[in-house]
């Protein structure tokens, strides 16, 4: 549970600041999303910890069936083992610090717009949990365009400059 929470929080983050940031405004969509990914950082680090020192079993946590024809199916799971929980704990930390660093990056911009890179700053982060957490070569797949379609996002974020 702590693994899956750790995975998924950067992505509710991420929505809540797409569909409620202008509602909500600058300020509230970067303390949602920044609390969502400390929130990741702790999940993702106790289920590191958990696993290591803890005697925890590593295994595959099942979400939900993506394709099933005859006999062959794809789940959508999370690999948890090893190399995954400590690549998931890294990339939260990480990814909590950056958060927390792009607030005053972001401050000479003008208000009303910044929920948006927050927003996208959060999915990044979640299609590259996915990407280290994938089960199968479809959720791989999944996670490594989420990851391009993030970066196309972040990097067109200043569209409205002639510079950038």
């Amino acid at each position: 549970m702590l693994f899956a929470t750790a995975v998924f929080a950067p992505l509710l983050g991420s929505l809540v600041a797409l569909l409620f940031g202008k509602q909500i405004g600058d300020r509230a969509s970067q303390a949602v999303t920044i609390i969502c990914m400390i929130l990741a950082a702790i999940c993702g680090t106790s289920a590191f910890v958990s696993l290591v020192y803890g005697g925890g079993a590593p295994g595959v946590v099942t979400l939900a069936t993506w394709v099933s024809s005859g006999d062959f199916n794809v789940t959508w799971a999370l690999r948890y083992d090893t190399l995954s929980a400590v690549m998931v704990a890294m990339i939260t930390f990480i990814a909590t610090l950056i958060h927390i660093y792009s607030v005053g990056y972001m401050g000479h911009e003008p208000h009303g717009s910044v929920w948006r890179f927050f927003s996208y700053l959060s999915l990044f982060t979640f299609a590259m949990l996915m990407l280290v957490t994938a089960d199968n070569l479809l959720q791989l797949f999944f996670g490594w365009e989420g990851v391009g379609l993030a970066s196309y996002l972040l990097i067109g974020y200043w569209y409205h400059k002639p510079s950038a």
